[in-house]
C-alpha cells in the first residue's frame, strides 16, 4: 500500500513538473509572439524582418538552426533567410534538407515534427553538415507551412540539439507557437506584397501622369485637357470654348480647317472634355485607305471574309465602344462607302465584313475635313443626309495666320520637343522670331514645326539666328509651292513668299485725291478698309481680280487702296 502511495506522489509531482513547463512554455511563446509582431510592423525589407524574426526565435526555443523559405506556386524557393547567415549559405543549407520532409509539409499544409532524424524514414540517407556535439544524443527537426489563406507559401523549419541532462518538455508547444509565427510571417509576406502591387500601381499612374503633363504645353497652354495645344490667341480660346461647351452633349461634331491646323489635337480635346473621357479614344484617317479596306477597317471582318483574313477582327467602332471615334479627313470617302456610314450613324448598329451578327455599339463621332462639304454636296459629290448626320455641332479651327500671337510659343515647344529627342540644346533669337512673324505658313502649324525642325537641324550654332532659315536664301520650297496660287475653300489667303521684305511705310493718299469719274461715290463709300483687304487677299494682291470680286473697276480698287492706306504685297 505504501508503493502504491510512493507511487501516486511520483505521478503527481511529473503531472505538476509537466502542468508547470506547459505553462512556462506557454508564457515564453506569448512574449515571443508580442515581440515577433514588433519586428513586423517596422518599414525594413522582407528579408531582413525574416532574419530578425529568427533572431528571436533563437532566445525563446532551443534552436539550432532556423530557416523561413518562400517559395513560389511550382513549389520553388525564391527567398531563403537562415539566422547569422548569408542568403547564399541560407540557401544552400536549405537545399539540402531532405526534399521528402519539406515537400510533405507544402503538400499536406501540416506541421512535420520529428524528434530524431537519425531514425526516421524521411530523411534517410541525410548527412548533417556538422556532427553532433559531444554530450548531445539526438537532432530534432520542426517545421510548418506558411501559408497565405490556405496556400502555402513558404516553410519555417528549425533544428533542435537534445542532451540527455536537459528538461524534458512538449514538443507540441514548440510547434504551436511555431504555428502562430509561421501565421503572423504569412499575413506579413501577403500584405507586403499588396503594398508592393499598390506601390507599382501608384508609380506606372504617377508615370502616366507625369507623361501626360509632358505631353501640355510648357508654356502659353491654353486649357488643363488640351493636351498638345499650345497657345493663348483669342482665336485660340474661343475655339477651345465651343469645344468645351459642344463636348458636353453626345452629339457629333465636325471638325473644319485647313490641313495643318491640329485637326487630331481638337478632336482629342473634345473627348477629353466629355464625360466619355474614361473610355477609349479611337482614331482613323479615311482618307489614306481604299474603300474595301476602310470597311474592314470600321467594322471589323469575320474569319475567312476575305483573303488574308486569317482571324476575326474588331473594327474601330467596336474599339471605340463607350468612348470616341475621330474620323479624319470624313470627306474623301466614296459614295458608296457614305450609304454604309450612314446606317450606322442612324441605327447606332453594323455586321462586321463577312458576318450576319447585328453589332450595336454606343460611340460619340467627331469627324473633320478641309474640303468644303456645302459644295460637295450642291455638286452631288456627298450625300446630303450623310453630311446633316455629321454636321451637327460644326467647329472652325482657326490657321495660324489669325492666331499669329501663338507663333513664339509654337515654335519654342516645337524646338523643345525637337532638343529632347534628340539631346542638343537650341535657343531662338529674336531675330528668328521676327523671320517667323513674318512668314506665312500656308500648312499652317504643320508647316510651323516642320521649319523649326529643319532649321534646328542644319544649325551650326545653338543661337538660331534669322540667317538660318531657307527663307533667306530662297530655299524655302512652301514658297515657291504657294506663290501665285489662290484656294477660296475656306477663304484661304493666297500667301506671299515667307522672305523677310524690307519694311516700307504705306504710301499715303493724294492731298487732293477724288474719287475717278466712274465711280459711283454711294458703292465707294460702302467698301469698308476689312472687306477690301479680304477681297485683295482672296485674290493674290492682283487689283483686277479684287475689282471682280468687289464690282468695281482696277482704278476703284487703286483709289481705294491709296484712300486707306493699304500697302499692295508683292510676290
Amino acid at each position: 500500500m505504501a508503493d502504491v502511495r510512493a507511487a501516486n506522489r511520483l505521478m503527481g509531482n511529473s503531472d505538476g513538473r509537466l502542468a508547470r513547463a506547459t505553462r512556462v512554455r506557454a508564457d515564453i511563446a506569448l512574449r515571443g509572439i508580442f515581440e515577433i509582431s514588433k519586428f513586423l510592423v517596422t518599414p525594413d525589407r522582407l528579408e531582413t524582418k525574416l532574419a530578425n524574426v529568427l533572431t528571436l526565435l533563437s532566445s525563446f526555443l532551443d534552436m539550432h538552426h532556423g530557416i523561413v523559405a518562400l517559395v513560389d506556386e511550382q513549389g520553388n524557393p525564391h527567398m531563403v533567410v537562415g539566422i547569422g547567415w548569408r542568403e547564399e549559405q541560407a540557401a544552400a543549407y536549405f537545399g539540402r534538407l531532405p526534399e521528402r520532409a519539406v515537400g510533405q509539409i507544402v503538400a499536406t499544409k501540416m506541421p512535420v515534427v520529428i524528434e530524431n532524424v537519425a531514425t526516421n524514414p524521411l530523411f534517410r540517407g541525410w548527412q548533417a553538415a556538422e556532427p553532433l556535439p559531444p554530450g548531445v544524443t539526438r537532432r530534432s527537426f520542426l517545421g510548418v507551412p506558411i501559408k497565405d489563406r490556405d496556400r502555402v507559401i513558404g516553410t519555417l523549419t528549425i533544428e533542435q540539439l537534445w542532451r540527455e541532462e536537459m528538461p524534458y518538455h512538449a514538443v507540441d508547444e514548440d510547434v504551436r507557437f511555431l504555428t502562430m509565427v509561421a501565421n503572423l510571417l504569412g499575413q506579413t509576406v501577403r500584405l507586403m506584397e499588396i503594398v508592393g502591387r499598390d506601390r507599382e500601381r501608384l508609380m506606372a499612374e504617377q508615370t502616366r501622369l507625369e507623361k501626360e503633363l509632358s505631353d501640355r504645353p510648357r508654356a502659353g497652354g491654353a486649357e488643363p485637357g488640351a493636351r498638345g495645344i499650345v497657345g493663348r490667341s483669342p482665336a485660340l480660346l474661343a475655339v477651345l470654348d465651343k469645344i468645351k461647351i459642344a463636348a458636353r452633349s453626345h452629339s457629333t461634331v465636325l471638325l473644319r480647317g485647313e490641313s495643318g491646323t491640329g485637326k487630331e489635337l481638337f478632336a482629342r480635346a473634345t473627348h477629353d472634355f466629355s464625360p466619355r473621357r474614361s473610355g477609349p479614344f479611337v482614331k482613323l484617317n479615311c482618307g489614306a485607305l481604299p474603300e474595301s479596306v476602310l470597311e474592314s477597317e470600321l467594322f471589323g471582318h469575320e474569319k475567312g471574309a476575305f483573303t488574308g483574313a486569317v482571324n476575326q477582327r474588331k473594327g474601330r467602332f467596336e474599339l471605340a465602344d463607350g468612348g470616341t471615334l475621330f474620323l479624319d479627313e470624313i470627306g474623301e470617302i466614296s459614295p458608296a462607302f457614305q450609304v454604309k456610314l450612314l446606317r450606322v450613324l442612324q441605327e447606332g448598329e453594323f455586321e462586321r465584313v463577312g458576318g450576319t451578327r447585328t453589332i450595336k455599339v454606343n460611340v460619340r463621332l467627331v469627324c473633320a475635313t478641309n474640303r468644303n462639304l456645302e459644295e460637295a454636296v450642291a455638286k452631288g459629290e456627298f450625300r446630303a443626309d450623310l453630311y446633316y448626320r455629321i454636321c451637327v455641332i460644326s467647329i472652325q479651327l482657326p490657321p495660324l495666320r489669325a492666331r499669329r500671337e501663338d507663333i513664339p510659343l509654337l515654335a519654342e515647344e516645337f524646338l523643345r520637343r525637337f532638343d529632347e529627342e534628340h539631346e542638343t540644346r537650341h535657343d531662338l533669337q529674336p531675330s528668328a522670331f521676327a523671320i517667323l512673324d513674318r512668314c506665312y505658313f500656308p500648312g499652317n502649324v504643320r508647316e510651323l514645326e516642320n521649319c523649326i525642325r529643319r532649321t534646328a537641324s542644319l544649325s551650326r550654332a545653338a543661337c538660331i539666328t534669322d540667317d538660318d532659315f531657307a527663307c533667306r536664301h530662297d530655299e524655302c520650297l512652301s514658297a515657291t509651292l504657294w506663290k501665285g496660287a489662290i484656294d477660296t475653300s475656306f477663304n484661304i489667303v493666297t500667301p506671299q513668299i515667307p522672305r523677310p521684305l524690307p519694311a516700307a511705310p504705306a504710301s499715303p493718299p493724294p492731298a487732293q485725291a477724288s474719287p475717278p469719274a466712274e465711280m459711283d461715290g454711294g458703292d465707294f463709300d460702302k467698301i469698308g478698309r476689312e472687306q477690301l483687304v479680304q477681297a485683295m487677299e482672296r485674290s493674290g494682291w492682283v487689283q483686277a481680280r479684287a475689282a471682280r470680286l468687289l464690282k468695281l473697276t482696277p482704278r476703284q480698287i487703286g483709289y481705294a487702296l491709296r484712300k486707306h492706306g493699304i500697302e499692295v504685297k508683292k510676290f
